[in-house]
């Protein structure tokens, strides 16, 4: 998809980190926006910093758990402008606990947010993206943590692995069938954004997690100093999406440098070795 002005854009988890950069990178493109967040007030003061008119804008709270929630997206996104161009499933969340200390509460928050609002989403859009005339392109954050297995992360990598196969999965179903809909996953490392402090939009009914054994307090430290030593920024990450949008590219793996441990887990597969650790 080469253009973008006076189309229109969806954004998951828009209110912060890499998915408002990518509501600042689309409002100077020239394009209509959809935001949704599940933080309404971070949202709106986000929002309200776009240079965008009231009629090109639509800002919603939505818990993309829910799938009601995403399907209330999806109709007025498409009552308010008819088509949806670029769909950025984007909203994430992390918690960092040993594979055995995550309750199943846990597993369901972030699954539901990491995973299963990309299963809504393309549940909801897809159809519709499909059936309207021009190109579009679903854009599906998910993380190095999909190519790689990250100790102290375990429902995390199970959520990102997920988005990384759910969306080659796509790609080849739509290239099939010669669609008019691209696809790219990004899978960013370390960029210093709000991610590890998730918590904070917790919905109640995943009620709350018990507090980290020793080890699981380190591995946390650890992914802390990571995420904010990011020396990629939100901005790279959307002007790598964008990039790779319009060329019609799959994977986006805008930390070069990690392709060495990608490598080294697919060595480890092909010959048969235990895996190396991180």
């Amino acid at each position: 998809m080469h253009e973008f002005k006076d189309r229109t854009a969806v954004i998951t988890g828009a209110a912060s980190g890499i998915g408002l950069a990518l509501a600042q990178r689309a409002a100077r493109e020239g394009m209509r926006l959809v935001l949704a967040d599940i933080d309404e007030a971070k949202l709106a003061e986000a929002a309200a910093t776009l240079p965008l008119s009231a009629a090109s804008l639509l800002a919603r709270r939505v818990d993309v758990s829910r799938e009601a929630d995403v399907a209330a997206l999806a109709e007025e996104a498409y009552k308010r402008f008819g088509a949806v161009h670029l769909l950025c499933n984007n909203a994430g969340v992390g918690l960092t606990r040993l594979s055995w200390e995550m309750s199943a509460a846990d597993w369901e928050w972030i699954l539901g947010v990491n995973l299963w609002s990309v299963v809504h989403a393309l549940h909801h859009f897809m159809p519709r993206m499909l059936a309207q005339d021009g190109e579009s392109h679903v854009v599906n954050t998910a993380s190095v943590a999909g190519l790689l297995s990250t100790p102290g992360m375990a429902a995390y990598n199970v959520s990102k692995h997920g988005v990384v196969t759910l969306s080659e999965t796509l790609y080849t179903e739509l290239a099939a069938q010669n669609a008019s809909v691209g696809v790219s996953v990004l899978c960013p490392a370390w960029v210093p954004t709000a991610i590890h402090t998730a918590e904070r939009n917790r919905p109640e009914r995943f009620g709350t997690t018990t507090l980290p054994s020793s080890a699981a307090a380190a591995y946390q430290e650890r992914m802390d100093r990571a995420v904010k030593s990011g020396r990629l920024t939100a901005d790279d990450m959307a002007n790598a999406v964008f990039e790779a949008v319009a060329a019609k590219r799959f994977y986006v793996i805008p930390h070069s440098r990690i392709k060495q441990a990608v490598r080294l887990r697919m060595e480890d597969i092909l010959e048969d070795r235990n895996p190396t650790p991180i």
